[in-house]
């Protein structure tokens, strides 16, 4: 299970993609912000920062805290069992498609506005089964900042058993042992008022710049979780999510964003969906990083 995919995230929906066409129909899938608003930031790097691509590697971290909780996830909790303890998919051009085991090649990353260097990852992500289908690039991989104290809460998980779906008799009750995981968490989209902090997500693209320069720059979206509580009464996690098919319905709906068939929403020209996210007065953001340590900011 560490080397080899079986079937992998996506595979069943872009199968339909020939029906989709001969129907004149488009399905865009993966469109909220991991993947979503990552996998722009992949196209828009490709298309008008690098003339090559090395990697193009998502990032996400956070510095979020919920007061009065020692454990509460920002994120569905059965969803990130689900990613962070399935085997790691990591995509190289003369390799395709593999699997490493969870919580590898961990590397210290240096995220922007405050939230500072957190430890990142390899997690199971849909972007790295999509990016490299319309984006040329060496290699593909989706980082998560997950931090010491959640890796080892989803191993005791995963130890005991109660990252399982099957469900098990309790007490004359067939139940799923993640179900009680979840249930027995707070409901991630309640927190909004005890959480403070800010969540980042992110594409850090490294290659040639199209100056012929080595370069390696972070394309980013952060929400501050005050200022979606302000003005939407909605947690920086899910509203951050939201906000991107909000973007790319409209994009469809005016015929910006128009194709036929299964695709992702790199498959598109990024630069209208960007545009999008700022007339929301959500602006996205570029960090230069050290092509020779890209989880540093270059100095200013």
């Amino acid at each position: 299970p560490f080397e080899e995919t079986g079937v992998k995230l996506g595979d069943a929906q872009l199968e339909a993609s020939p029906a989709w066409e001969r129907a004149g129909q488009l399905a865009l899938i993966g469109i909220g912000v991991e993947p979503g608003f990552s996998d722009v930031a992949a196209r828009y790097a490709a298309d008008h920062l690098f003339s090559e691509v090395d990697e193009a590697g998502v990032r996400d971290g956070a510095n979020l805290e919920i007061a009065g909780y020692d454990f509460a996830p920002t994120f569905s909790i059965w969803t990130t069992i689900e990613e962070c303890l399935n085997p790691p998919v990591i995509w190289e051009k003369d390799r395709g498609w593999f699997t490493t085991e969870p919580f590898s090649e961990p590397e210290v990353f240096e995220f922007p506005e405050g939230i500072g260097p957190v430890e990142c990852v390899n997690v199971e992500h849909e972007e790295v089964l999509l990016i490299p289908r319309w984006v040329d690039c060496r290699r593909c991989t989706f980082k998560y900042g997950l931090g010491d104290e959640f890796i080892e809460v989803l191993r005791t998980l995963n130890k005991l058993g109660l990252d399982g779906t099957d469900p098990i008799d309790v007490r004359g009750q067939m139940v799923s042992p993640r179900d009680v995981v979840a249930a027995a968490l707070p409901n991630p989209a309640e927190l909004g008022d005890k959480m403070t902090g800010k969540t980042c997500a992110g594409t850090l693209v490294t290659g040639t710049g199209k100056d012929g320069e080595p370069r390696a720059t972070y394309i980013y979206h952060v929400a501050d979780n005050a200022e979606t509580m302000e003005r939407d009464g909605s947690q920086a996690v899910v509203w951050q999510t939201a906000i991107n098919p909000v973007i790319a319905m409209e994009l469809i709906a005016a015929g910006t964003w128009q194709g036929t068939g299964v695709l992702g929403p790199e498959a598109f020209d990024a630069v209208p969906f960007l545009q999008k996210l700022e007339e929301y007065g959500s602006p996205w953001a570029m960090s230069e990083r050290d092509p020779a340590n890209p989880g540093k900011p270059l100095a200013a």
